[in-house]
């Protein structure tokens, strides 16, 4: 991919990486820029026995927009009506961006090396779940890097079979989460972080 991130602009686009709920519909990036930052991504972060097991979908534009106004007439059917005003609203503030990431799963390269290799059958679906962990992260760093501001939702599995039916998703594909992504309208608040002296020990 061209204009490869220094190291130095990498710690700056995972430092600078927060969930930007307030995104618009406003030009960033090419949709041309978005497909490459998503395929180098898609290609190079690592995956479990190399199974190459992520699987996205990106929507720009009028499927975009499908996609949320599919979310929120599902989610009508599950939230009491007289309380559903801050799931409108929160729908709203996600339609409003420029477009959706679409993160899936393989499940057919997951069972397959499951039958390949028995003794690990248990850990590859939990180091399928990581693989998509890896991707999310990089894909957003990624937007982020570019000018986006973005989320991770998890509206599956109650929108699974509406977007596998609308986007023709292969059976095997598992709806694992969901990134809107768009031009930042407000910044984000401020971030808390636990002291790291709790959470990385060394040995020397």
């Amino acid at each position: 991919m061209s204009n490869t991130l220094t190291k130095i602009d990498l710690y700056t686009a995972l430092e600078n990486r927060r969930s930007i709920y307030a995104i618009s519909k406003d030009h960033v990036a090419s949709d041309e820029r978005i497909q490459e930052v998503v395929e180098f991504m898609v290609k190079h972060v690592p995956t479990a026995f190399n199974s190459q097991t992520g699987r996205v979908v990106i929507l720009l534009g009028e499927q975009h927009d499908k996609l949320w106004d599919l979310t929120t007439e599902t989610l009508r059917g599950v939230v009491p009506a007289d309380s559903f005003a801050p799931t409108q609203e929160k729908m709203d503030m996600f339609k409003a961006g420029y477009g959706t990431i679409l993160f899936f799963e393989d499940q057919s390269i997951v069972r397959g090396l499951q039958e390949q290799f028995a003794l690990y059958a248990d850990n590859f679906p939990v180091w399928s779940e990581q693989a998509s962990g890896m991707l999310q992260l990089a894909v957003w760093t990624g937007l982020e890097a570019e000018g986006f501001g973005a989320t991770l939702q998890h509206y599956n599995p109650l929108i699974d079979d509406k977007v596998a039916s609308e986007w023709d998703v292969p059976a095997d594909w598992k709806l694992i989460g969901q990134m809107p992504f768009g031009k930042p309208a407000a910044p984000a608040g401020d971030k808390e972080f636990s002291p790291l002296e709790n959470r990385v020990k060394i040995y020397k």
